[in-house]
């Protein structure tokens, strides 16, 4: 059982499912116990705590009575009875797990980690803690501990995210909590820095008026020290407030995914300078060497270089040639998802050609580790990115070269001797002695200088001595100079080493590595079913490698080469048996409060998944489980080529959702008629989801399905805001929003608030739209829907050139369109170019606003072509372009422009699109003097307007105020 004591009680199984305690007695039995959680509770207190002065007439049986209850909803051995009192019995509550988050926030050192867990931990609050309780003597302490604690990591959040860049978001979404909180000094000091940095400097000294005031009236204070400084540095303008720059896109994206090195590299610092140098000058490097030489450590060294857009390494061992495409967009983080659907004789473009087109604008470096048993796709898909990204770097590591032009190879040698010996003597933790040096020299010329060899060598020194290890080896090299005769020489030294580690482990830590080297992405102790101690022992030898918090244990490739031909088939067996069971385990929870953490979770295991979905004759069992994992993480190619062979809705929906086409499947439940709507309305296809989310929502209903039913809702605001239909678009939203809210299922809140952004921005609710469009961007980056991100962050552009903020509009608009750049979405990217257009033509730069408008004309006109229908966009850029002309005085193109646009909005059959159609003509009939006729067009507008709900609001008129004033 969970409990969760940060907002309303709430009790959820392990699964996530509610648990429903009766009665408010029982509920406040229990909120007590946990309030003394760790401690027994006297029957004497809790009958106190619980009835007061209006005790029952017999409290001690009363009270068991309730224990009773609570022990039937809960589990009995939950709560036991102990000489002292009751005490309750589990550490599965919201409130130790916000601590601990908070814990780790503040001793991490990077700000991202840092962000990253300060927002995990309020994600876990869902209102003010043991919210049911306010008014009960026994939690008002408790409550206001908590509370406290949750504004203090509010706080330090909001100044990791100033020093991320993120002052343009905070200035508003932190307006509402200073009002809320007028005394909190820090708060209110992260607000105002906030506001100066966004441009707002005006509002940030009001700001501090404002607080300054209220100190006095209310406490007889004057701001704090740090509070008056800043004031200060923002009255003479201190260019230390602003040092801190805008993210290019999302402060959330994490720059680099290198791993930190827990050793030194010893012996390569000129190679390094010398590749850091050739990847200067050379847009492919390829480190070239035998197994064990160090081409890895040396790469990962060689890469740290400041790049615009990152460092990333993409591990390739394991990796099979159809899935590197996948692995290398997913470590870039783009998402597999077409914004186009299938249309006859046009082809949708495959993920490498949308990964190409990410990359285009992008300088960053990419690191391809163990490239040797994918030489072909590897080069393939390296010459396609850098023809694609002239930006782009790639440093390759491989046992031989890629062979494509431009191509500069870099042959990593073994170390020479002194530094051989540097080496050995610091991974055997020794002291060079007159007795040892012979010994150490000896056994660093007899390993051939190879990095790896020498570390294993090294390892046993503590057991052997360093002349046992000299001795020993060279028994070994004497008795494989025959058998390994056929090999290279280093490669023999290598082999001949590994040989001699593998013969001085126990059968139990053989058997360990056998079962690790079968999981090609590291894995868990739980994964092999080994002893934590034994894998801390070949951790201790150099045989296993031990990296993250959880550990992960994986084997280097030379040793898992040499593990794997040994391993048996029931390996195999038991690692797909493992990985299918954990798919499964966690489906419940990608619908949950545990999403991000299942999501994550399941990210760590993709390479060994795969090699799981691999090996089966029939994977449909596990390829179903993650089906759902596959949508959220956006990769929908790779579902569809595991899921294609099977008749169900997930093949069928992941089938649109590819571009592949339609499919002839028959949907018969709720849920597979929701997921092939939910795959319909992606690309707009209302006609063909109507009919099945009805169906799928009366389905749900009937079942008591609240997550089916909330997810039904959020489709079916998307469907009434295509139709017009604002006031359902509404009602179904809120509904979804609450449902989601009340489960925890951070996608699925994301889903509903976005629908319900837009239509208070129609509304002219920029407040709520603001809020709304906040909360889905910080669910978008905690979630990585990066396309998301992209929507959010121009959405709080419009709101933002709606508020009058013109620089902050386009700060945010330019973030959105990079963003939607990077993921190679064109309709995200063109969604924020329209908005920049709409801040040129707000600031008067009309020369700035055509060019912006055209190039979006432009692309909206070649869908047009090759899909038969103008898309959504094309009417507000048609009657922008339009505006634009009349503004110059060409009533001519104006008129053009604007009777396009009629006719495109009619098509469409937007009512909002032809009244802003109409209004365009108007204008163009006021400038030729034709005021009669301006006035009829613009109550015509007002009429269609009125017809669906959605009058023009008072930040939306300023050309209708303009055409006015000109006819007045």
């Amino acid at each position: 059982m969970q409990f969760g004591v940060l907002g309303p009680l709430s009790v959820w199984t392990d699964d996530g499912l509610p648990v429903k305690v009766p009665e408010a007695k029982v509920r406040a039995l229990l909120a007590d116990l946990l309030i003394h959680l760790g401690t027994p509770v006297s029957a004497d207190r809790l009958a106190d705590d619980l009835w007061g002065d209006a005790l029952p007439g017999n409290p001690g049986n009363t009270l068991q009575t309730k224990v009773s209850q609570l022990r039937r909803a809960i589990g009995r051995d939950l709560v036991s009875f102990e000489p002292t009192g009751y005490l309750l019995h589990t550490t599965s509550v919201d409130s130790l797990r916000f601590a601990a988050l908070l814990e780790r926030a503040r001793s991490a050192v990077d700000l991202r980690v840092r962000a990253g867990l300060l927002s995990d931990a309020l994600g876990l609050w869902r209102g003010p803690a043991y919210e049911d309780f306010a008014s009960w003597g026994f939690a008002l302490a408790t409550a206001a501990r908590l509370d406290e604690q949750r504004l203090t990591a509010v706080e330090e959040l909001a100044e990791v995210r100033l020093a991320l860049g993120e002052h343009s978001s905070l200035a508003d979404e932190l307006g509402e909590l200073v009002a809320s909180y007028p005394l909190r000094e820090r708060l209110a000091g992260a607000h105002l820095l906030a506001l100066y940095r966004s441009g707002r400097q005006t509002e940030a000294l009001a700001g501090y008026g404002r607080l300054r005031t209220a100190l006095a009236e209310e406490l007889g204070l004057d701001p704090g020290p740090a509070l008056a400084a800043l004031h200060q540095a923002m009255l003479v303008q201190d260019p230390s407030l602003v040092l801190v720059a805008a993210p290019a896109t999302s402060a959330a994206r994490p720059a680099t995914n290198l791993p930190a090195q827990l050793t030194d590299l010893v012996g390569r610092d000129s190679a390094v300078s010398s590749v850091r140098s050739l990847v200067e000058s050379s847009r492919l490097v390829t480190l070239t060497g035998p197994g064990g030489v160090g081409k890895t450590r040396l790469a990962l060294a060689s890469a740290d270089l400041p790049f615009p857009d990152g460092v990333w390494l993409v591990e390739l061992a394991g990796v099979g040639s159809g899935e590197l495409v996948d692995v290398v967009a997913a470590t870039l983080g783009v998402r597999d998802e077409t914004a186009l659907g299938a249309r006859p004789g046009v082809p949708v473009e495959g993920l490498a050609w949308r990964l190409a087109d990410a990359l285009r604008d992008q300088r960053l470096l990419l690191v391809l580790d163990n490239c040797e048993h994918l030489v072909e796709p590897v080069a393939e898909l390296a010459g396609l990115l850098l023809r694609a990204a002239p930006g782009l770097r790639i440093l390759a590591t491989s046992q031989e070269s890629l062979a494509i032009p431009g191509e500069t190879v870099y042959p990593v040698d073994p170390l020479v001797q002194p530094d051989a010996v540097r080496l050995f003597v610091a991974r055997a933790g020794i002291t060079l002695d007159a007795g040892n040096t012979p010994w150490v020299d000896a056994i660093c010329r007899r390993l051939d200088g190879l990095p790896l060899a020498l570390e294993l060598a090294a390892a046993r020194v503590r057991a052997l001595g360093v002349r046992g290890v000299a001795e020993r080896l060279d028994d070994r090299f004497h008795l494989l100079a025959g058998a390994s005769r056929g090999l290279p020489p280093r490669q023999r030294t290598l082999r001949a080493v590994i040989d001699w580690s593998w013969e001085q482990l126990s059968p139990e830590q053989r058997d360990a590595m056998r079962e690790l080297a079968t999981h090609p992405g590291g894995c868990t102790a739980e994964a092999v079913d080994v002893p934590v101690e034994v894998l801390i022992q070949l951790v201790n030898r150099s045989m296993v490698v031990a990296e993250g918090d959880p550990s992960r244990f994986r084997l280097l490739e030379s040793i898992a080469a040499y593990a794997l031909e040994s391993a048996s088939p029931a390996a195999f067996d038991r690692r797909d048996a493992y990985y299918t069971a954990l798919a499964e385990r966690a489906v419940p929870f990608l619908y949950g409060r545990a999403q991000r953490e299942w999501l994550d979770r399941l990210d760590a295991e993709t390479l060994n998944l795969r090699a799981a979905l691999d090996r089966m004759a029939d994977p449909s069992r596990l390829a179903n489980a993650l089906a759902w994992y596959w949508y959220l993480r956006g990769r929908h190619t790779e579902a569809y080529r595991w899921l294609s062979g099977g008749q169900n809705a997930w093949a069928a929906g992941f089938r649109i959702l590819t571009g592949a086409g339609n499919s002839d499947f028959a949907p018969f439940d709720a849920r597979s008629r929701w997921f092939l709507a939910l795959a319909h309305l992606h690309f707009g296809d209302v006609s063909a989801a109507k009919g099945l989310l009805e169906s799928a929502l009366g389905g749900f209903r009937s079942l008591g399905d609240r997550w089916g039913e909330a997810a039904a809702l959020a489709c079916r605001t998307k469907q009434a805001l295509f139709e017009g239909d604002f006031a359902l678009a509404e009602s179904a939203g809120a509904l979804s929003l609450e449902i989601f809210t009340e489960l925890g299922d951070r996608w699925g809140q994301l889903q509903a608030s976005d629908q319900l952004g837009w239509l208070a921005e129609i509304n002219g609710d920029y407040a709520r739209a603001g809020r709304l469009h906040r909360d889905g961007l910080r669910v978008a980056e905690d979630l990585r829907l990066w396309t998301d991100v992209s929507y959010r962050l121009s959405s709080l552009g419009r709101i933002a050139l709606l508020n009058g903020d013109l620089a902050g509009s386009r700060e945010f608009h330019e973030r959105g369109m990079r963003l939607g750049a990077s993921q190679s979405n064109r309709f995200a990217e063109e969604f924020a170019r329209v908005g920049l257009g709409l801040v040129a033509r707000r600031a008067g730069d009309l020369a700035a606003a055509e060019s912006l408008f055209m190039e979006s004309l432009s692309w909206n006109r070649a869908l047009e072509r090759d899909y038969g229908i103008p898309f959504y966009g094309v009417t507000l850029i048609l009657a922008e372009l339009g505006f634009v002309a009349e503004q110059r005085g060409d009533a001519a193109v104006a008129r053009t422009r604007h009777l396009e646009g009629l006719a495109a909005a009619e098509e469409i059959g937007d009512p909002r699109a032809i009244a802003l159609a109409k209004e365009g003509l108007a204008g163009v009939a006021a400038l030729e003097g034709s005021y009669e006729e301006a006035r009829r067009l613009l109550t015509e507008a007002s009429a269609l307007r009125e017809s669906v709900g959605a009058p023009l609001p008072p930040a939306e008129r300023t050309d209708v105020n303009r055409i006015l004033a000109a006819i007045s």
